[in-house]
C-alpha cells in the first residue's frame, strides 16, 4: 500500500472535490492530509497549514516583488508556503497529489522529490481576468507558476474537457478530466409538485449575479416558486438578496444544509437551476458540483448556454437550456415546461445519474496515482491519459 500526501489551502472537510479525492485514494492507498482544516473522514493523518495573512504589511513585500517580477520570491518569500514546506518536510509519501496552483510548487519542492499528481480544478491563468489590475499583476505571475511547475508533473487534471484543453495547449501536458459529480445517491424522482419548486444552491457571491434568478421568478406565473439556500460567501450580498425578494412570496431562503445531505434535501425539489452569464473563461466554462447534485437529487436541471453545463443537459436529455443568459431567455424555457414534461425529466436525471456519479470517476483518479506511481519506480513510461468527458465516458469510446 503506498502513502499519499494531498495538500489544499482549503478546509477540507467543506471542500467537496477534495472531500470525494481522499475517499477514493483511500481504496487503495495510505491517505495523509495537509490543508486549513481537516477533513471529515475518520482514520486520516491531518497536517494544519496556515491561513494566509490578511495584514496590510504581509501583503506590501509580495506587492514588490511582483512589479519585479521576481516571481519565484513571490511564492517562497509568503510565509504561509515556507512554513507549509517546513510542516510537510518531515513527512514520508510515495506520491503527492497537489489541489489548485497554489500548492503546487509546494508539492514539487518536498524532500525526496516524490512525484506529483496535479489536479487543477479550474483555468489558473484567466481566473479574474475580468479584472484589469489581476490582467496586469497577476496574471504574468500564474502563468510563470504554470509554465515553471506544471511540466514537471507526474499526471495532472482538471474538472472539464475545454479546460483540459487550454492546459494542454499551453504546457503541452496531458490531463485528464475528473468532473466534480458527487457519489451516487440511492433515490428516486418525487412526482412533480405544485406549484412547481425550483432550487439553486451555492455560495452568495455578487459575481455570480444570482437576482438573475430572483427576476426569471418575478417574470413566471405562479405555477414557479424558488428556494435559495446559500451557504458561506458574502453575508451583505446574501442580505441584499433577501431585501432584493422581500415582495416577491414565491422567492424563500432555506437554511443551508451539510455538504453530505445536500443532495438528498435537494430530492423533493423539481428543477434545478443555475443561470451563470461569464465574465470570464472559468465562468463561461464552469461545470461545477451543484449540476451533478441536482442530476444525483432526480431533478430537472435548467441552464443558461454554458458550453459545458448545456453539454451534460442536452447530451443525457435532463432538462433546458435558456437561448442567453438573460432573466427573460431563461423564463422562456421554463414557461413551456408543465408537470409531465417536468417528471419525464426527472426520469432522465434518474439514469444519467447512474453514470455522472463520483463512482464513475474513482478508476481515472487511481489510475492517475498509480501512472505517477510507475513513472518514480521507473516501472512504467507516463502515458496520456484517455479523457473522461463531461458525460463520463472516455473520448476515445
Amino acid at each position: 500500500m503506498s502513502r499519499v500526501l494531498v495538500i489544499s489551502f482549503t478546509d477540507l472537510a467543506a471542500d467537496p472535490r477534495v472531500d470525494r479525492q481522499i475517499a477514493m485514494l483511500r481504496q487503495r492507498h495510505d491517505v495523509l492530509a495537509a490543508g486549513l482544516g481537516p477533513p471529515r473522514r475518520d482514520g486520516i493523518d491531518f497536517v494544519a497549514l496556515e491561513d494566509p495573512p490578511r495584514t496590510r504589511v504581509g501583503r506590501l513585500p509580495g506587492l514588490a516583488r511582483l512589479l519585479a517580477r521576481r516571481y519565484r520570491d513571490v511564492y517562497w518569500c509568503h510565509p504561509v508556503n515556507r512554513r507549509a514546506l517546513e510542516l510537510l518536510a518531515g513527512l514520508e509519501c510515495d506520491a503527492v497529489v497537489a489541489n489548485d496552483l497554489p500548492a503546487l510548487p509546494l508539492a514539487l519542492a518536498l524532500p525526496g522529490a516524490p512525484p506529483v499528481v496535479f489536479d487543477a480544478h479550474e483555468y489558473a491563468p484567466r481566473e479574474q481576468e475580468e479584472l484589469r489590475w489581476w490582467r496586469l499583476l497577476m496574471g504574468p505571475y500564474v502563468r510563470w507558476l504554470c509554465s515553471e511547475h506544471i511540466p514537471r508533473v507526474a499526471a495532472m487534471m482538471t474538472v472539464a474537457p475545454s479546460i483540459a484543453e487550454a492546459y494542454e495547449a499551453d504546457t503541452g501536458v496531458p490531463c485528464a478530466v475528473v468532473t466534480n459529480a458527487p457519489p451516487r445517491a440511492d433515490l428516486r424522482p418525487t412526482a412533480a409538485h405544485e406549484p412547481v419548486r425550483i432550487l439553486h444552491h451555492g455560495i452568495a457571491q455578487p459575481a455570480r449575479r444570482l437576482e438573475q434568478m430572483i427576476r426569471v421568478i418575478e417574470l413566471l406565473d405562479e405555477r414557479f416558486t424558488l428556494d435559495l439556500v446559500l451557504a458561506d460567501g458574502d453575508p451583505a450580498y446574501r442580505r441584499q438578496l433577501m431585501q432584493r425578494a422581500a415582495d416577491q412570496p414565491r422567492v424563500s431562503f432555506p437554511p443551508p444544509r451539510p455538504m453530505d445531505a445536500l443532495v438528498r434535501a435537494a430530492n423533493d425539489y423539481d428543477i434545478g437551476l443555475y443561470l451563470l452569464a461569464p465574465a470570464n473563461f472559468n465562468q463561461r466554462h464552469a461545470l461545477p458540483n451543484k449540476i451533478f447534485e441536482f442530476i444525483q437529487a432526480r431533478l430537472a436541471v435548467a441552464v443558461g448556454p454554458s458550453p459545458e453545463m448545456a453539454a451534460v443537459v442536452r447530451e443525457h436529455g435532463v432538462g433546458v437550456v435558456a437561448e442567453d443568459f438573460t432573466a427573460e431567455a431563461m423564463a422562456r424555457a421554463l414557461r413551456g415546461l408543465d408537470r409531465p414534461r417536468i417528471d419525464e425529466l426527472k426520469a432522465r436525471s434518474h439514469a444519467a445519474a447512474q453514470l455522472l456519479c463520483a463512482e464513475s470517476n474513482t478508476p481515472r483518479v487511481l489510475e492517475l496515482v498509480e501512472q505517477a506511481l510507475a513513472r518514480a519506480t521507473g516501472h512504467g513510461r507516463p502515458q496520456a491519459p484517455a479523457h473522461m468527458d463531461a458525460r463520463g465516458r472516455s473520448a476515445s469510446s
